[in-house]
């Protein structure tokens, strides 16, 4: 059964809905050592609402103090506790299964290091420790050597974690390789795939609303693979926006469980009424833009650079793929 995509209609802020908003980092606050426009006001702007906040982030190369000080620099609102990160969900993850004291191979940074001793386990750097499993997160520093490691003890038979599977990382001067790609070095080489500890899996979630208290919070993303498929996973709201990898066009043709409830240009429309699409007949009303389906094509009424546009041309092609299992293009006439 697919996750009901209607809104809560209100005459006020789309905020008004929620007690805590799950915000990634990359793509959404900022992109590179930069803040997007408008990002910090927002977030600063939750308290006058009495809407708490928490950072959901699937970059395992940071502590949770280092992110903190990073969004703290920014102007953004931000302690340690606020922030949960996918090294932090790799290392419960493998506490949950091994015995403590258990060697666990890290390929990743000094951050998932941190994470996996404080969880009890002892790290090993080589595969000739005979490693009970295999943790792998995002580094920029991550070189062949370690990856070889990885790859000599999971095909010995360790038990794989990956913190994510991002395949890209959005920084300032473009998109980059992402711990997916590094993981799927080491898939080439031994086959089968890892357990994955962070987005898209729903613990990572429930831990940040947990943390926060928060009984319906809203998920705010930039991806819709991690994102969004992460708060249809945890039976969360979500809210695509436009600032980091996904963009008009393949939020369009998102397959079923990566659809967002709403569709935002960028933090500040957390502040803004949500508008109502209303289906009339065959016929997909968005204010003044309308959409509707003929075959595999979208027929749409409305400027192209109108967010109203795509999000009366999302209404009409979601209704006519309702159980899409892969990413489905349509043409858009106008």
């Amino acid at each position: 059964m697919q996750p009901d995509r209607t809104p809560p209609v209100s005459p006020e802020a789309l905020i008004n809905g929620y007690d805590a908003v799950l915000a990634d980092l990359d793509g959404v606050v900022y992109t590179g050592p930069e803040p997007i426009d408008g990002a910090i006001e927002s977030l600063l702007k939750l308290s006058e609402y009495n809407v708490s906040l928490g950072y959901v982030t699937n970059n395992a190369s940071r502590t949770p103090q280092a992110v903190a000080e990073q969004l703290s620099s920014l102007g953004a609102p931000a302690t340690p506790d606020q922030v949960v990160t996918s090294a932090q969900a790799g290392a419960r993850l493998l506490a949950g299964r091994l015995e403590p004291g258990s060697r666990v191979l890290v390929a990743g940074s000094a951050a998932l290091v941190a994470e996996v001793e404080q969880a009890g386990l002892s790290v090993v750097r080589s595969a000739d420790d005979s490693p009970a499993a295999v943790v792998q997160g995002f580094d920029p520093g991550l070189g062949w050597q370690i990856l070889a490691e990885a790859s000599y003890a999971v095909a010995a038979g360790a038990w794989w974690v990956a913190t994510n599977t991002d395949m890209t990382l959005p920084r300032d001067r473009g998109i980059a390789p992402g711990n997916g790609a590094m993981v799927a070095a080491v898939q080439v080489a031994v086959g089968g795939a890892p357990v994955v500890a962070g987005k898209p899996e729903a613990p990572l979630f429930h831990a940040a609303a947990e943390r926060l208290g928060a009984e319906r919070p809203l998920i705010v993303g930039d991806r819709l693979n991690t994102d969004i498929l992460g708060g249809t996973n945890a039976g969360m709201d979500t809210a695509a926006v436009l600032t980091g990898i996904d963009t008009l066009e393949t939020i369009l043709a998102a397959r079923s469980a990566e659809r967002p409830h709403y569709l935002l240009a960028d933090l500040r429309g957390l502040y803004e009424p949500y508008p109502e699409t209303v289906r009339e007949g065959a016929l997909y009303r968005c204010r003044q833009s309308s959409a509707k389906v003929s075959g595999g094509e979208v027929r749409i009424s409305g400027a192209r650079d109108d967010l109203d546009t795509w999000r009366a041309a999302c209404a009409a092609w979601w209704a006519a793929t309702p159980d899409a299992d892969e990413a489905t293009v349509p043409v858009l006439v106008e």
